[in-house]
């Protein structure tokens, strides 16, 4: 099977590596200098220098000879959620699409299916997602996914490529819950980094331990599902690999950069040095501004996403922001 993976940043890397001892693999990049240090070198130093590029897996920059690869098999967009609308708008019309990207587009607050319909509604489209460290799937850990889209053909085109010994992929028809799942659990995240750097500090009354974080990615499962049913996604898909799974993987993997994010903000250090140090994106830190907006414009309670919000944009600090949410009035769990 012939796949183009376009976006060699670690996720990218890793599939493709997962990938290609089964399938003619093509791995683009736009920068034509990084295409070339990936072949000499056979290993992405930047984002995955950890493993080593296998023999059979191809690297270009010519951005036509990747779509002309996928056209008889499977087109792969693992860009930031900010290069989903380019990548997707120089696509042929017809050309089926899966991205990777987790989040909502910063300004329209639209998620993948919602860009891909406005601008390929006649083209099948999809996301593969769920609980998955880049790193671990490169280095063929065990690792499960989901691939979710409303054409089944795609899903069982994403389940060939993908699915092995080492990688179970899992199929859905509900992208739009797949997608918020991906997109909720980034921020809650965070929340949880916070939590858990404020439990590691000496001398603070009162600091939260573990009792504390269970509830936050409780809680926080309640917000994604809400916010997911009020846009069309059917609320067991929360339950599986792209809600539950995702939000714990996440939540408490020591991997996670958006839960490094709340570690160090917990800590005091100041955003911008934090993005500096991590050289990663943190989908979570830009997602959660647009996430609490369409969150608000649904009338969709997320406390814990609005504390975030409050804690990244200066107007409160991480211990208040707990017991801001400590202090809520009591209700009923459902």
């Amino acid at each position: 099977m012939n796949i183009s993976m376009l976006g060699a940043g670690a996720w990218g890397t890793a599939l493709a590596v997962a990938a290609a001892p089964r399938h003619d693999v093509l791995l683009w990049t736009r920068d034509a200098r990084q295409a070339d240090q990936l072949n000499l070198q056979r290993r992405n130093l930047r984002y995955l220098p950890e493993v080593r590029l296998p023999a059979a897996l191809r690297i270009t920059a010519d951005h036509a000879a990747a779509l002309a690869h996928a056209r008889d098999g499977l087109l792969v967009i693992a860009t930031p959620m900010a290069a989903l609308r380019e990548r997707l708008a120089a696509l042929p019309p017809q050309l089926p699409a899966l991205w990777l990207c987790k989040g909502f587009e910063a300004g329209s607050g639209a998620l993948g299916h919602e860009i891909a319909r406005e601008l390929r509604p006649e083209a099948s489209a999809g996301v593969l997602s769920g609980p998955s460290f880049a790193l671990e799937v490169a280095r063929e850990q065990p690792t499960a996914l989901v691939a979710a889209s409303s054409d089944a053909a795609l899903c069982a085109a994403a389940v060939q490529a993908f699915h092995s010994d080492t990688l179970r992929v899992y199929r859905s028809a509900d992208p739009v819950g797949v997608e918020v799942g991906g997109a909720v659990k980034n921020v809650l995240a965070i929340a949880t980094g916070l939590v858990d750097g404020l439990a590691a500090q000496d001398g603070e009354s009162h600091r939260p331990g573990l009792n504390a974080r269970a509830a936050l990615i409780t809680r926080g499962l309640a917000e994604m599902t809400r916010l997911g049913v009020a846009l069309g996604a059917r609320a067991e898909t929360f339950m599986g690999l792209s809600g539950l799974g995702d939000l714990v993987l996440t939540a408490t993997g020591d991997l996670s950069r958006n839960r490094r994010v709340g570690l160090l903000l917990a800590q005091g250090l100041a955003l911008p040095g934090i993005l500096q140090q991590l050289g990663h994106v943190a989908e979570g830190v830009y997602s959660a501004p647009t996430l609490l907006a369409r969150a608000l414009g649904l009338d969709v309670e997320m406390p814990i996403t609005q504390a975030v919000v409050d804690v990244l944009e200066g107007r409160i600090d991480p211990l208040r922001a707990m017991w801001q949410l400590m202090s809520r009035e009591a209700t009923s769990e459902s």
